[in-house]
């Protein structure tokens, strides 16, 4: 048995799974949480541990220490992944790491702020602690190196040189792959809308095992309404609110980040609070649930024409494995597309993924099988570990 630890760092929070490879049992998973704030705690194996993490160094070792002590030992681990955000241009694949590497993962910072520094963070701790085996870096952006140039370019001067690059790439690898399983043929002869809907959200067109376009962009604010970023905006958005309310470009970036999206038009993140205040009679969060329902639309209308051929359509992450309103509400009207789903199918999804890992929710014979699918970026992060080193 292979095991692979698995590390997923960032600002304020460390997330980790030990994995049996090939089989992809858990031995073990926990979570770091609120680094650097009061009450911070470590949860390991389903036990909470008070422990004081005033950053991620000592989160680390708090991790560490909680091996030691309650097990799993990790001298059977061959590798530790990485989740890495943003790998630009220059990381197409998963990567190992070198001192080379983690410059480069640095460098690629101002296209990631949020994210690449705390990365770069968690894999410099981890080489120093866990020095005798490899570690490797799979990049977020890595699954959308596929996209065509006419999906990838902007109508923007060429020494700007920016581009699309896409998010959320380990989810919708292991997603489609899981739905051309499912669906009992080849990955290659298989093309699947990829609806990935959490706090962040996006949507893929994978056309026979490869990303053909996706939503996100440059950076991960692009594209569909999530929990605090805006999605789609006109881009004279920065220059008008310069002219008109003074706001300078870093304000600007950080509100459509962190104050936009469901936040801003229903004063509420987590969608079971948006859809109390709608079941209220709430006007805001009637209109934000319009308007995230109608990007959804409007982006798997989009990928059906960039697709010409659509097989399924596959929601994943907590939002799309678990809200039946949400994936009713994405998928209204798209009947002539032969996208629909089964109402009772649809309502019972949530029970039957969490028994069977998938659920199919289009009616009987459907044209495109509409499928709810739970991610696994973990398991994904681990089989391209392993593949990188040439040991799966």
């Amino acid at each position: 048995m292979t095991r692979v630890l698995v590390l997923n760092s960032g600002s304020s929070s460390l997330k980790y799974q030990l994995i049996d490879m090939p089989s992809g049992g858990r031995a073990a998973a926990g979570l770091a949480e609120r680094i650097g704030q009061r009450g911070s705690r470590l949860v390991h194996n389903g036990a909470e541990i008070q422990a004081e993490l005033p950053d991620l160094h000592h989160a680390l070792e708090a991790v560490l220490k909680a091996f030691a002590e309650r097990g799993p030992g990790l001298d059977r681990v061959v590798a530790v992944g990485h989740r890495v955000v943003h790998g630009g241009t220059r990381f197409s694949a998963p990567t190992e790491i070198d001192d080379a590497v983690e410059a480069a993962i640095e460098e690629l910072a101002p296209l990631a702020p949020l994210h690449n520094p705390a990365n770069l963070d968690g894999i410099r701790l981890a080489r120093r602690a866990l020095p005798d085996v490899p570690h490797v870096a799979v990049f977020d952006t890595a699954f959308h190196q596929t996209l065509p140039p006419h999906a990838y370019t902007y109508a923007v001067p060429r020494e700007w040189e920016v581009r699309k690059f896409g998010f959320h790439g380990t989810s919708h690898a292991y997603v489609s792959r899981r739905a051309a399983e499912l669906l009992g043929r080849p990955y290659e002869d298989v093309n699947t809308i990829v609806l990935h809907l959490g706090n962040g959200c996006s949507a893929t067109a994978v056309r026979g095992g490869q990303s053909a376009d996706t939503s996100m962009g440059l950076t991960p604010l692009a594209g569909l309404v999530m929990g605090t970023r805006s999605g789609d905006v006109d881009p004279a958005l920065p220059a008008y609110l310069g002219r008109t309310r003074g706001m300078d470009v870093a304000q600007v970036d950080d509100d459509l980040n962190r104050a936009s999206g469901l936040l801003a038009l229903a004063g509420a993140i987590d969608l079971r609070e948006v859809w109390k205040l709608v079941d209220s009679g709430d006007p805001d969060a009637r209109l934000a649930m319009d308007v995230y329902g109608y990007r959804l639309r409007a982006y798997i209308g989009a990928y059906y024409a960039a697709l010409g051929i659509v097989d399924a359509v596959a929601f994943t992450a907590g939002v799309g494995e678990h809200d039946p309103r949400v994936r009713a509400l994405a998928l209204t009207g798209l009947a002539r597309l032969g996208i629909e789903i089964d109402p009772l199918r649809n309502d019972g999804a949530s029970a039957e993924v969490s028994a069977n890992g998938a659920a199919v929710i289009s009616p009987e014979g459907a044209e495109v099988t509409v499928m709810v699918i739970p991610t696994d970026e973990e398991l994904e992060i681990a089989r391209q570990t392993l593949a990188i080193l040439g040991e799966g």
